[in-house]
């Protein structure tokens, strides 16, 4: 089997502890070895995530040290390769890997086109607009006021469609969302689960993961604990809930897999690491046919690659 994990938080990681080896560190969820023992072949967004303590004006060097951790502490490994078109990822071999980089929020870019347009010549080819506060772009689900998309961020989505990038969901408010969906071309949420399984306010309504399937996009589900279960140790089973009630949508072509890895303080049961992927996928091959595992796995994610 192959994996397309669409985020993971290795970078902001490395970034914090510069120690951490990404051949094999027990630091992280994801690094070289895990991701080998997992699959055959993989793709994994690397995503560019700005604190907030970090002060505004240093923010956009923050990224860049960040991508520079990504070039020369992960792409210097030959078997791993960096993903900037369709056909870089459909030319991946056997084992090897491919990178995509991801900007978890404009934090970075501040109100400024110029670095978004830095950023995708560097490689990024996906945009979170928001982390949990409001930024130049848009608000955050965490914030109170609840507004939708500001002037700058209606232009950061229109770029976004013009380089065929694409604008990532997962952290905006509902008001933000549904801008979101009107004005992109090319959405997906990196790492959401369903609302109504678990009412988490980080998760997706009905109405917005229908809203995904009609636009094509795709649904990263995440193994973040408080998204999968309200209470309790989140376990693989309650990934699968999530996957049948987007299924019973109508989305069993929809959904994909954005982990969160190295993003998170504690993991389902079992799933300590990106290494005990195929735990999950023994449990997906009880409950659905192989082709459909295949297109959460991998498929679903790759075959809406707009770049």
């Amino acid at each position: 089997m192959r994996i397309f994990d669409a985020h993971c938080d290795v970078l902001y990681k490395m970034w914090s502890d510069p120690s951490i080896d990404f051949y094999s560190d027990n630091k992280l969820h994801t690094d070289y070895v895990s991701l080998k023992k997992a699959a055959s072949t993989n793709i994994q967004c690397f995503a560019i995530y700005i604190p907030p303590r970090i002060h505004e004006s240093l923010r956009f060097q923050a990224a860049l040290e960040m991508i520079n951790i990504f070039y020369d502490k992960i792409l210097t490994f030959p078997d791993i390769r960096l993903i900037t078109t369709k056909n870089d990822a459909l030319n991946l071999q056997d084992n090897e890997v491919g990178a995509i980089l991801t900007l978890e929020g404009c934090e970075a870019i501040g109100s400024d086109l110029i670095r978004l347009k830095t950023l995708f010549r560097l490689g990024v080819r996906s945009v979170g607009l928001t982390w949990n506060e409001a930024n130049a772009a848009a608000d955050g689900i965490l914030e109170e006021r609840g507004a939708g998309l500001t002037s700058f961020g209606k232009k950061v989505v229109k770029l976004n469609n013009q380089c065929h990038v694409w604008t990532d969901v997962s952290h905006l408010s509902e008001k933000a969302f549904w801008d979101v969906i009107e004005l992109s071309d090319y959405p997906i949420a990196s790492h959401s689960n369903a609302k109504t399984i678990t009412n988490h306010r980080r998760n997706l309504t009905d109405a917005q993961i229908l809203s995904l399937i009609k636009k094509d996009g795709v649904i990263g589900i995440t193994f973040v604990p408080e998204f999968l279960k309200e209470s309790g140790e989140a376990t693989i089973g309650d990934i699968l809930k999530h996957i049948d009630h987007i299924c019973s949508l109508g989305g069993y072509r929809h959904i994909g897999f954005g982990s969160d890895f190295d993003g998170i303080d504690t993991t389902p049961a079992q799933l300590t690491n990106y290494s005990k992927y195929p735990l999950l996928i023994n449990e997906l091959l009880k409950r659905y046919p192989e082709h459909i595992v295949k297109g959460f796995l991998y498929n679903h994610f790759l075959n809406r690659i707009p770049f």
